[in-house]
């Protein structure tokens, strides 16, 4: 029957036995919380947290205005019930987060204000703290996620019972990540009750203090990571870890590598913590020795990382996809000509295309080619110095503006070489001989010596 409400969606998510990859004894199967309409497990807390601050007289009447700190999801969901119900919702979110996510959120009608990734809890732009000040300042409705008790009860009354009645009560172990820690602890508190043999097992991305705190019952220090959603600096009010007997840290590189594995083997397009959770539960999995049905989830779609964890470009300029070691400029190059990575224009075409493809790409200079062969160099002072006086010459031919006294190095020139080039304001074009193989932006090398740091 149609719908009217897109929030009544919400729930009963299907789950797939995944069959493609090494699961040891063990069969291995993934709750899509993906098939949610907002595209993540955390609708089932976005609608339950509103409509528990409804109840207690926190929104509704003259109270339409909510705040959260959120690492995206949590954000994306409730700005979703929000939208359905006429609320104004503000979103706290670190700067580390994929731009789809703050895309999302603002075409959703959120108020987006982002702030610092690299302070800890207590720093005031931390994003919680940022959060409940401005909540204190403005009057404005703090959702917590981090304390919030109808962010365990959804799971609690809803995920889990669904997982019970598909698996048929078959479920020998469960594994979670922690970010605000209510999925774990609203599960944990269902399995005590419906099957208390049931194992929940942490998957924690490197950098996270939770692991730590499981095997010594202390807290080492928080690194950073790049896996979005999941890990903590902290332990959150909410969270009850004691059920958690069993815990894996796993890497950036392995949680992104997972993912991307999980869409080419399986096609389904899972987020970077749901590669965490994955990653996870197959060591799980290859480490029983009796079979056991495993449950696990796929977190959040994909679709919200195309730009990183599912760009080979990305991937590669922060190392988690392995470049070819020549010992020379190619190792430093991001985008390689003969790979057809080059975003270049013509002498003939029009500043008005060059500028396009700058802004399509985000590029700041296009190699000019013509049989093959590089000619020039456009960048954006070139288009500004020709339109600054008259925006129509926009139409005019790349050749009148472009730069012709270019600096070519051959690609077995030291790094540092590069400096002067860089200090006199032109761009290194590497050439291989007579073959023109990329140009080494500023960007690159810093990228380059950043990997040398791993």
């Amino acid at each position: 029957m149609p719908q009217t409400d897109v929030t009544t969606l919400i729930g009963n998510t299907p789950i797939v036995r995944l069959t493609q990859f090494d699961t040891g004894p063990c069969e291995l199967y993934v709750k899509l919380e993906t098939q949610n309409p907002g595209g993540s497990i955390k609708d089932r807390i976005g609608l339950s947290m509103i409509e528990a601050a409804e109840r207690d007289g926190h929104l509704g009447g003259e109270k339409r205005h909510l705040i959260e700190a959120t690492a995206g999801n949590t954000g994306l969901s409730l700005a979703l019930v929000a939208a359905q119900r006429g609320y104004k919702m503000t979103i706290v979110i670190p700067d580390k987060m994929s731009a789809e996510k703050i895309f999302h959120l603002r075409a959703l009608g959120a108020e987006v204000i982002m702030t610092r990734s690299d302070v800890a809890k207590g720093h005031p732009e931390y994003y919680q703290d940022l959060a409940k000040r401005i909540s204190d300042e403005k009057g404005i409705f703090y959702v917590n996620q981090f304390a919030n008790p109808a962010n365990p009860l959804a799971h609690e009354t809803q995920t889990g019972p669904e997982i019970f009645r598909q698996m048929n009560g078959e479920v020998d172990a469960v594994v979670a990540g922690v970010g605000s820690g209510g999925t774990l602890t609203g599960l944990s508190r269902f399995f005590a009750k419906a099957k208390p043999d049931c194992e929940m097992v942490l998957a924690d991305p490197k950098g996270s203090i939770l692991k730590d705190y499981i095997d010594t019952g202390t807290f080492g220090a928080a690194g950073s990571w790049v896996v979005e959603g999941i890990g903590e600096d902290f332990i959150p009010d909410i969270c009850d870890l004691s059920r958690v007997k069993k815990a894996y840290t796993i890497s950036d590189s392995e949680s992104l590598l997972t993912a991307r594995e999980l869409l080419k083997r399986a096609a389904i397009l899972g987020g970077s913590s749901s590669g965490t959770l994955l990653a996870a539960a197959l060591r799980y999995c290859r480490e029983q020795t009796t079979k056991k049905k495993v449950v696990t989830f796929v977190c959040d779609s994909g679709n919200k990382y195309l730009s990183k964890m599912f760009n080979d470009y990305w991937m590669l300029d922060h190392g988690f996809l392995e470049r070819e070691k020549t010992g020379d400029l190619r190792e430093v190059i991001g985008r390689k000509h003969q790979d057809r990575a080059v975003v270049t224009a013509a002498p003939t075409d029009t500043l008005l295309i060059a500028h396009g493809r700058m802004k399509l790409y985000d590029v700041s200079q296009l190699p000019v080619m013509e049989n093959g062969k590089i000619v020039g160099i456009v960048d954006e002072s070139d288009l500004l110095l020709a339109s600054i006086t008259d925006p129509k010459n926009f139409s005019k031919p790349v050749r009148e503006v472009m730069a012709t006294g270019l600096t070519t190095v051959d690609v077995k020139t030291k790094v540092e070489d590069l400096l002067p080039i860089y200090a006199a304001g032109h761009v290194p074009i590497v050439v291989d001989g007579t073959e023109f193989v990329g140009l080494a932006t500023k960007i690159d090398l810093l990228n380059y010596l950043r990997r040398k740091l791993s």
